[in-house]
């Protein structure tokens, strides 16, 4: 939905509803707040931050109980530091080159192969999108194919094939790490009161997953576009790196170790992310104007999300709402299976960050282990069957020759295949590496 007049429209109806129809005065201000956010975010018509802007005003205006300092802090979450440098990290990345020299080897790799190219497009899109914006990693995907596309026709089948491919690897790399998708902050934020999420606890899960979910979209694209033989592999030799460049790799390189070594030196990974934003502007690797080239308006989403959180909690909306699902007498798995194919269909029509918002907080009131913020959190990222259910299937699209259904098959293959594995694998998995 891309209408913002009647988005507008529509969260201000609901608001008004829910002043109407909550009995309780309190409530039914704060369920109007909530009501209002939501439907800005899950429609994503009007820019990312607005919602965050509305909670941070309305809050202290419409509830006695809360001032405008106490709505800011319950945004300011040390997850948003984290994000804050993997998002410098993809800055840099770009400005130095990384991942466009990244994205030109795995060409070169595929040495004319066509199977080989597709894994090799799908598993780097993957890797970029676990630490850049999912749009960054596919159109530079996008670009550095784009000379093999050019000699294709746009109905061909290898084509189509290999803009899914980049695509998918897209919508489910981000799962792997705790800076890849919103969603994952706001589990981890959620999760923080009874347990601290690590990052490496996070990839020792997400990692197994995003290559399970990317190796079945895999199967099913070679095995429906019927991706076998050769193909003409551009001749220009990949652009080498500036000295600038390894530097970067070097910090990089640094920065995951530490974060992946978290339980042994102690250092929280907010903190390493902080340390590595000063050595990229310290060094010179970032220069000021590289500041507006972060992505702000997501830094504002996730905190938007994160305060929405504690405002459901703070005004008691998810007794309120919990107690009428009556989901409380259902097996534990049964529960589990509803949040996830709620979160994954919600997620492929609207944004994944607005329906981890909404359906986190509900979780954890009916399963309050933090392993419930956290399936809950990676079933938002299975949700890709359509054109408008991510950016980088309408970036694909886009580029002309792919039909809905190329996204719908494999898409919808493995959103219900995903949903599965979470639901009946996850909590145990979770448990394994620590995750209660």
């Amino acid at each position: 939905m891309r209408r913002p007049p009647i988005a507008v429209a529509l969260s201000l109806a609901a608001g008004a509803a829910a002043l109407a129809l909550v009995p309780e005065p309190r409530l039914g201000r704060a369920t109007a707040i909530v009501t209002v956010c939501l439907v800005l975010w899950l429609t994503e018509a009007v820019p990312a931050f607005l919602p965050t802007v509305i909670l941070w005003l309305a809050s202290p205006l419409l509830l006695s109980d809360v001032s405008l300092p106490k709505a800011l802090a319950w945004s300011a979450d040390p997850v948003l530091t984290l994000f804050f440098g993997g998002f410098a990290l993809g800055v840099a990345a770009r400005r130095h080159g990384l991942d466009a020299a990244l994205a030109q080897r795995l060409v070169r790799a595929s040495r004319g192969r066509r199977a080989r190219l597709l894994g090799l497009l799908m598993g780097g899109t993957a890797v970029l999108s676990m630490w850049m914006s999912n749009v960054a990693a596919a159109a530079m995907m996008i670009a550095a194919s784009r000379p093999v596309l050019a000699a294709l026709p746009p109905d061909d089948a290898f084509r189509r094939a290999v803009l899914v491919a980049i695509a998918m690897g897209g919508n489910f790399g981000g799962l792997a790490t705790p800076v890849g998708t919103g969603p994952n902050g706001i589990a981890i934020a959620a999760a923080e009161a009874q347990h601290h999420i690590t990052f490496a606890a996070w990839m020792l899960f997400g990692v197994p997953l995003a290559i399970g979910l990317i190796a079945v979209a895999y199967v099913v694209l070679v095995r429906r576009h019927r991706v076998r033989g050769a193909f003409e592999a551009p001749a220009a030799p990949a652009a080498r790196l500036s000295p600038a460049g390894r530097g970067l790799l070097v910090v990089f390189g640094v920065t995951v170790v530490a974060w992946l070594t978290e339980p042994l030196h102690g250092v929280a990974a907010a903190l390493v992310a902080l340390a590595a934003v000063v050595l990229l502007f310290g060094a010179g690797l970032l220069a000021r104007d590289d500041l507006a080239k972060i992505d702000w308006g997501t830094l504002l989403l996730i905190a938007g999300g994160i305060g929405l959180g504690r405002l459901i909690e703070h005004a008691g909306l998810v007794d309120a709402v919990t107690a009428r699902l009556g989901l409380e007498a259902a097996p534990a798995t049964l529960r589990l299976l509803v949040f996830v194919l709620a979160a994954a269909t919600m997620s492929a029509l609207m944004s994944n960050t607005g329906t981890a918002t909404m359906l986190i907080p509900l979780a954890l009131q009916i399963d309050p282990a933090p392993s419930t913020a956290v399936l809950v959190a990676v079933a938002t990222s299975l949700g890709a069957p359509f054109v408008v259910s991510t950016p980088p299937n309408a970036m694909v699209y886009g580029e002309g020759g792919v039909t809905s259904r190329d996204l719908l098959v494999p898409g919808l293959v493995v959103m219900l295949a995903g949903a599965a594995l979470v639901t009946w694998t996850g909590p145990l998995v979770l448990r394994l590496f620590g995750v209660p």
